[in-house]
């Protein structure tokens, strides 16, 4: 069953969900959202999923691990945050998870009634609108509990607000 939005009753924001990672059509995702956002009174919801790995080889070795990946997350959250103040001079929510993104992103959309809307880029690349997207819009668009946003990679800027 899927869970009643909140985000227009009193009180709550619409959220506009972005996983952030390192690809280059990140950044047309992020300023999408900010850009929505900032024109319908919204909030950008930043996730960082950190991969499931085998921490386990050797004592010790696991806190270090761990600890380096999340720095390299909050490292990348900042910048993406910083991105959507720049966009849309607005607060972004930030979260880091570890697991599965797929996984992850389901859970949280399950867990904040105020998620309204997925945003995702497509990659230029001749591999394809790349792994997320093709795994998320993909296989389970039909079923999926909130509406998917799919921001072609090629767009500048001013193309995106204008759309946005």
């Amino acid at each position: 069953m899927v869970a009643i939005r909140k985000s227009n009753e009193e009180g709550h924001k619409r959220k506009f969900l972005v996983v952030v990672d390192d690809t280059p059509e990140c950044g047309r995702a992020i300023v999408y959202a900010a850009k929505r956002a900032a024109r319908t009174g919204g909030v950008v919801l930043l996730l960082y999923v950190i991969a499931p790995g085998n921490f386990s080889h050797w004592l010790g070795v696991e806190d270090i691990m761990r600890a380096e990946a999340m720095e390299a997350a909050e490292t990348t959250l900042a910048k993406a945050a910083e991105a959507v103040r720049a966009a849309a001079r607005t607060e972004p929510e930030q979260v880091i998870r570890e697991g599965n993104k797929s996984d992850e992103i389901m859970a949280l959309i399950d867990t904040d009634a105020d998620v309204a809307n997925l945003v995702l880029a497509a990659g230029t690349s001749k591999e394809g609108p790349g792994p997320l997207v093709s795994s998320i819009a993909g296989k389970s668009a039909g079923s999926f509990p909130i509406p998917i946003t799919i921001v072609p990679g090629n767009l500048d800027d001013d193309a995106i607000a204008a759309l946005a």
